[in-house]
């Protein structure tokens, strides 16, 4: 039985797959195995797998397209670590993330973990971009993993681990397409688990590569707050309502120029602060001008699937849904 077993599900991603295998195979904590979890892709990696068979324990399972969730779940029935970890097979590991858990896990008794992620220096401006859009304290409050103090810490399933024996308990994770990973976290915690965020083991973490296919992603990531709320009372705090405010407040201010157009003065402000601040975290003036755009990009789209499944899940009272169904990946 070895100490972990490291879940990916893949859809089309064997190049980014191939990145992370390699990332594992410098692991300096050995006790592992990889279960990769093939989701219904079109373009299936098993040649990639085969690559690293003599690196490490290696399991390679097909299941036709189920989503995220179910894959996790296949990995997991096929695994045999006491921990799970689960990665998204976008990410890529720092030689020392094994080792920094593992030392975690046998210092302090909690069932689940989880971790920060951030953009590695190879990635391109806009990847770069986008990471810090999704990680930054100004577009996210930093509930992703940078602090702990706005709210529960909740684990996402791109830096995920969890005791298999919690893991059965808890049946896996649903079927959520989008939020899975959340309401896999709401679910263990009101179970009586604990969850710990462990800040030093981050994974480098690639997500998308162009705004229009990140602009879907936060979209649905709105409509699964409010769908999470419906499914866990009292989960739904200020600061995920900030991106749907900030939408309305840009909304006003078009409207209020409409009688002074001094008023459009105000929409320099949010760039400006935004540009300063990605400097200051990024170092690179390239990477903190397209931040304005990602910041953009994920504050609307987050806030305009939000405002979308407000009304119609709260106020038409609506089924659970999600937008861009059919081509979500494009």
């Amino acid at each position: 039985m070895p100490t972990f077993s490291i879940i990916i599900p893949v859809f089309n991603r064997s190049e980014e797959l191939e990145e992370l295998l390699e990332t594992i195979s410098t692991q300096n904590f050995r006790d592992f195995e990889v279960v990769v979890v093939e989701d219904g892709s079109d373009q299936p990696c098993e040649h990639v797998v085969d690559k690293f068979k003599n690196s490490f324990p290696i399991k390679y399972v097909v299941q036709e397209n189920k989503g995220p969730g179910p894959a996790r779940n296949t990995g997991a029935d096929k695994a045999a670590g006491r921990w799970l970890i689960f990665l998204d097979s976008d990410c890529m590991l720092p030689a020392d993330y094994l080792d920094l858990v593992n030392h975690e896990t046998e210092r302090e008794d909690f069932d689940c973990f989880g971790g920060p992620d951030k953009p590695h220096p190879s990635f391109n401006i806009k990847q770069k971009a986008i990471g810090y859009a999704m990680s930054s304290v100004l577009t996210t409050g930093g509930i992703r993993g940078a602090k702990e103090n706005l709210d529960i810490f909740y684990p996402r399933s791109y830096n995920l681990g969890v005791r298999k024996s919690v893991f059965k308990v808890l049946e896996g994770f649903s079927e959520m397409r989008f939020g899975e990973d959340l309401d896999f976290s709401m679910r263990l915690l009101k179970k009586g688990y604990s969850t710990r965020l462990i800040k030093p083991a981050f994974v480098f973490h690639k997500r998308r590569n162009n705004f229009r296919s990140f602009f879907k992603q936060v979209y649905n990531s709105g409509i699964a707050r409010i769908n999470l709320e419906i499914r866990h009372k009292g989960t739904l705090k200020l600061v995920h309502t900030l991106p749907s405010l900030f939408v309305l407040g840009h909304i006003g201010i078009f409207a209020l120029s409409c009688l002074n157009p001094f008023f459009l003065l105000l929409l320099l402000v949010v760039p400006t602060v935004i540009y300063l601040h990605a400097l200051n975290e990024t170092k690179e003036h390239k990477t903190a001008f397209w931040a304005i755009p990602a910041a953009f990009t994920q504050t609307f789209g987050y806030g305009l699937g939000f405002i979308e499944a407000l009304i119609l899940r709260k106020l038409l009272k609506r089924n659970e849904f999600h937008a861009f169904r059919s081509n979500f990946y494009k």
